[in-house]
């Protein structure tokens, strides 16, 4: 998402987001809990490997291993909550660039309330099919050149699609037709098991600042 600029982590007024590029805004802390996650999920074979061949003797082979591998994985661990709560407080949302690859991508998701709307109107499917599967390729083949998406304007203007009116084919560009009861789920989740397991923990506060220190 970061690199479509949807949402951008924290980034602080000096840092430096590339030594080549001053432009850019690499997701070093995302970068970083890739790393030390991927660290921890690792050690699971030397556990593996350890328990597999131990004589359960308390031979050093278990116990060295076990300092090493245990109090580093809770570092590491400890480490990626401390960036995950530090990007989750300063994570940046772009609305606007999120409406638009919405908006982008908002004909080809009508094209099946398109064609119900068609066969509504008296036209056969299968030949309605054809049209709306000719007219998407040459669609997707213009946004792929950069242009904008005319899938809507080319289907009202395809004789196939007449007896269908061109606001109604508008009025299904509407991403809220599309999303279900997730607002509803999401409320729900959030004030059900999420409230659960947050019940008596204490709070946890949250720096203003983007720095982090691990």
């Amino acid at each position: 998402l970061q690199h479509e600029r949807e949402v951008l982590e924290p980034f602080e007024p000096d840092q430096i987001g590339s030594s080549a590029m001053p432009h850019k805004r690499n997701p070093m802390r995302a970068e970083r809990i890739c790393a030390l996650a991927r660290y921890v999920l690792a050690q699971q074979e030397t556990a593996h490997y350890t328990a597999a061949t131990q004589w359960l003797e308390r031979t050093l082979d278990d116990s060295a291993i076990r300092r090493l591998a245990m109090p580093e994985a809770f570092l590491s661990i400890d480490a990626v909550l401390v960036l995950c709560t530090n990007v989750s407080a300063g994570l940046e949302v772009n609305e606007a660039v999120v409406r638009r690859h919405v908006e982008e991508a908002m004909p080809f998701m009508a094209v099946e309330r398109w064609l119900m709307l068609g066969v509504e109107a008296g036209g056969d499917r299968q030949a309605l099919h054809e049209v709306m599967r000719r007219h998407s390729l040459e669609a997707s083949t213009a946004v792929a050149e950069g242009k904008p998406n005319d899938l809507l304007d080319r289907l009202a203007a395809d004789p196939a699609f007449g007896g269908v009116a061109a606001d109604d084919l508008r009025r299904e560009l509407d991403p809220a037709r599309y999303i279900g009861r997730a607002p509803q789920q999401v409320a729900e989740f959030l004030t059900g098991p999420v409230r659960e397991r947050l019940a008596g923990l204490s709070p946890y506060d949250v720096p203003d600042d983007a720095k982090v220190s691990v």
